[in-house]
């Protein structure tokens, strides 16, 4: 096939893929208009040959234009093909489409390595007919594009071309592929004479290009019933049978995003999409734990005995406005408390530090078998380039690259050092501001206290706790967010300031900076109320105040595990509606803008596909940092607190199933197509998740033994309860343990005119002791409980999770065996390629032909 019929396959293939071809009457159907349509979508050249591979972007009141001349020379000498056009509604702004060649595709794609299939996996085709009987599969019968995706695959080599699976040279290369290919051209070819003066990433920074993308592939949406007609593009048929709402709970057709948008997005597609799916059994072994309390919520005895405690009054929990108060007006709260602080919460906490191994333990081995499926298990990363800034900033300084023998700005180690110093205090300082805005809000508490407590509306006099709470927790919330703003600025300063030496270093470090950030942001409030808040009040008549103004807030008499909750919920609830929000709404309100100027300047005339996606929102400019850290953040809350808050697994996963038809809804129909890269992982992400794994165990054992009342509940049942030394068999053994947990104090000594005695929450000896006042037996008893079950807790769960990662291989034995029967095929693909060539040379040398190896 010439190189004029390839290009022509475009135009006809789609108007092929769009008609039945079982059903004649459906042909009929196609009206002239419609085959127009199909055939003048955007994605070739005038003259209806050739498909657009790349589209670049500058303003003709640009000056610089003996820079692109060079450069777009340069691209035609390698063998592209480039054609102007200028845009319908903005007559300054001209697109150049770039096309590839068949020929210049091969070349490349043999320098680049790139495998292609060569032979076909049959036994793989009876798991998918057995698969494809799940509803929740998506039927492999609407993606056409796919046939070949279960095929092994070489190193592409026009010498061994006749070995490969080329059914037809305009599908044999997706799109992907040829966008990645161009790209790499545009990379690698000069705009002017030096060794730096390289790469279409440099040409958009000094501003001779505005923009550089791969187009889409036609439009998204269609009249023509896809069932009847068959999908137009790709981009259509990821549309319906993925991007749609309606596809909630449909598997996502992996192979298919990774041919559109490329390896990289493809994996944070499967890395979401698994995480969602190990969500299941996290959300329902949580929802069983908190159904357990409610089911167990009368029977609890500590609950009872509050709510019966009619004539037990506390002590005064603040100075001024704060009357003594009956314990039984807690008896809503003890109740509430005891759905996240029961038997269940040591089992649940045991089960998500296992659960996050076991998670990332599948995902090694979900991501071996994607990369060798689509082809990664041999792909290193080329060399990068030298990020420009670097390059400014150190031409002066050059050392020989030992990967490539040239030379190459190099930063000393010595400026090195003092950058990521100052970095470094950039971090510490930024930390420190969060600590003082969770400080400010502790002061807030203590101030609106005595304000709540004498309000004129007696509903909030009566739960002046609650609202002091939630007005903080809001408030906390506000300020989390307004800090975001700053966060993303600063550590874009602060990474900036290090100077780093290549894209991947440089996002790197600003992913790790802003997960520092949002993590400590976001935390911070709620490890203060788990590990601090009500610790450190003192008792009454000698109680602990800051600045010798505000007394110090204590914890409800049903315990601080309410608290941690509200926080939680609320901060987790309030956060995903409104990243939600922004994700989706701020791309849909600026496109809108985009099209209504359009239609104002603009009539009747036709805009083409290229022009369409110039008017769509481009990929954040950080590419899945911000997603990444969003479900990461997520990933934090789901399981460094999940002890005292069981529904977390359910509302995280209820949110990723919007979260995952939502990026694909942006992806396909709100931005830019993203270019396609590849990649073998999910980055430094990995990481920190399994930092997150570790954290988790740690966090979820001091919930356990210091915030929720489960050790000294724990203690009284088999030291000082009934049933201690098995004397009350039959008996509740926490009977009594109520008033057992609860301190004796004189309000004679308070000088206010008061007589008899108030309760507190601690473990002190009542007035009338020898030593009034003072920590008890019990409360050492308590406490040497509490480490002993945080060491025995924490070497429990890392055993089991070291054993299990031991257990679980991270390349499964099936993928084992078919990495190495590919690696026997390809070298006998590459030594019949030999013979067969050694033939040919004796046949036109005249000598006889020998079938053995010489």
């Amino acid at each position: 096939m010439d190189e004029s019929e390839h290009a022509n396959y475009d135009r006809s293939r789609l108007i092929k893929d769009s008609v039945p071809k079982d059903s004649s009457e459906s042909k009929t159907r196609l009206s002239k208009n419609d085959m127009n349509y199909i055939a003048s979508s955007g994605l070739l050249f005038k003259d209806g040959k050739k498909r657009i591979d790349y589209i670049l972007v500058y303003r003709k009141s640009n000056i610089q234009y003996d820079k692109r001349n060079t450069f777009e020379k340069n691209l035609r000498t390698e063998g592209l093909m480039l054609e102007k056009e200028p845009a319908v509604a903005n007559p300054d702004i001209m697109f150049i489409k770039i096309h590839i060649p068949w020929d210049t595709l091969c070349k490349y794609a043999e320098r680049l390595n790139i495998r292609m299939p060569f032979s076909v996996q049959h036994y793989f085709k009876r798991i998918k007919k057995w698969m494809a009987q799940n509803p929740m599969v998506l039927d492999k019968t609407a993606f056409p594009d796919l046939e070949n995706s279960d095929c092994y695959t070489g190193p592409f080599s026009r010498a061994r071309i006749h070995h490969f699976i080329i059914n037809n040279k305009d599908t044999f290369f997706s799109n992907a592929t040829r966008s990645r290919i161009v790209y790499h051209m545009l990379q690698h070819t000069k705009y002017e004479h030096g060794i730096s003066k390289v790469g279409i990433c440099k040409l958009i920074n000094n501003g001779s290009y505005i923009a550089a993308f791969p187009p889409h592939e036609g439009a998204y949406k269609s009249s023509l019933p896809i069932k009847t007609y068959g999908p137009q593009n790709n981009r259509h048929l990821l549309y319906e049978r993925w991007a749609r709402w309606g596809m909630w709970y449909k598997h996502q057709p992996l192979d298919l995003i990774r041919l559109y948008f490329g390896e990289k997005i493809g994996l944070y597609f499967a890395w979401l999409g698994w995480y969602t799916g190990m969500l299941i059994p996290a959300a329902l072994v949580g929802l069983c734990v908190f159904f357990y309390g409610i089911l167990t919520m009368n029977a609890s005895q500590v609950s009872n005995e509050i709510c019966k405690a009619t004539e037990v009054f506390m002590c005064p929990r603040c100075d001024k406005n704060c009357s003594l108060q009956r314990l039984n007006d807690s008896c809503i709260y003890a109740k509430v408390s005891y759905l996240f602080d029961n038997g269940g919460t040591v089992f649940f906490a045991i089960f998500m530090a296992i659960w996050a191994t076991v998670f990332l333990e599948f995902w090694k081995r979900r991501r071996s078998t994607l990369t060798y499926t689509w082809d990664l298990i041999e792909w290193e990363e080329e060399e990068e380039t030298v990020r420009p800034q670097f390059e400014a900033k150190y031409y002066k300084m050059e050392r020989v690259n030992p990967i490539s023998g040239k030379p190459e700005p190099h930063q000393p180690f010595s400026d090195k050092v003092t950058r990521l110093l100052v970095s470094m205090s950039g971090i510490f300082f930024m930390i420190s501001l969060v600590i003082t805005a969770v400080f400010a809000v502790v002061v807030y508490r203590l101030v609106v206290m005595e304000r709540f407590a004498s309000f004129k509306w007696n509903f909030i006099k009566q739960h002046w706790q609650f609202a002091t709470s939630a007005a903080a927790v809001c408030i906390n919330f506000v300020i989390i967010m307004l800090l975001n703003l700053a966060y993303e600025k600063i550590a874009y300063f602060l990474t900036n300031l290090e100077y780093p030496r290549t894209e991947s270093e440089w996002e790197n470090s600003f992913a790790l900076k802003m997960f520092l950030f949002q993590f400590v942001n976001l935390n911070s409030s709620i490890f203060y109320i788990a590990f601090f808040l009500g610790r450190f009040v003192g008792h009454p008549g000698h109680y602990n105040k800051l600045f010798n103004r505000w007394r110090l807030e204590e914890c409800h008499p049903s315990g601080c595990l309410i608290d941690l909750c509200l926080q939680m919920g609320v901060i987790m609830f309030l956060k995903q509606i409104w990243n939600n929000f922004m994700e989706l709404g701020y791309p849909l309100i600026q496109n809108w803008w985009s099209r209504h100027k359009i239609k104002q300047e603009i009539q009747n005339a036709s805009i083409p596909q290229w022009e369409n996606d110039w008017n769509l929102q481009p990929m954040n400019i950080h590419g899945l940092m911000d997603e990444y850290l969003e479900m990461v953040l997520q990933f934090g809350f789901t399981t460094i607190f999940v002890a005292a808050f069981p529904l977390a697994p359910l509302l995280a996963l209820l949110n990723n199933i919007i979260e995952l038809r939502l990026d694909a809804y942006k992806f396909v129909t709100q931005w830019r197509r993203p270019l396609p890269a590849r990649a073998t992982n999910i980055g430094i992400w990995y990481g920190i998740l399994e930092g997150i794994g570790i954290l988790a165990v740690i966090t979820n054992a001091f919930v356990i033994a210091i915030t929720s009342d489960y050790i000294p509940r724990f203690v009284y049942e088999y030291k000082y309860g009934p049933c201690a030394n098995h004397l009350g068999d039959g008996e509740n053994c926490l009977k009594g343990y109520v008033n057992n947990s609860l301190s004796f104090f004189d309000l004679s000594e308070l000088g206010m005119g008061k007589t008899g005695y108030c309760r507190y929450r601690d473990y002190r000896g009542p007035p009338w002791s020898s030593k009034p006042y003072e920590f008890t037996l019990q409360y050492w008893h308590i406490l040497a409980a509490r480490l002993a079950f945080i060491i025995v807790f924490e070497h429990l769960v890392f055993g089991i999770k070291s054993i299990i990662a031991y257990l679980i291989p991270d390349v499964p034995k099936h993928l084992y065996d078919r990495i190495r029967r590919e690696k026997y095929l390809v070298q006998e693909m590459m030594y019949e390629a030999e013979l067969e060539h050694l033939q040919q040379e004796r046949r036109k040398s005249g000598h006889p032909i020998h079938h053995e190896w010489p």
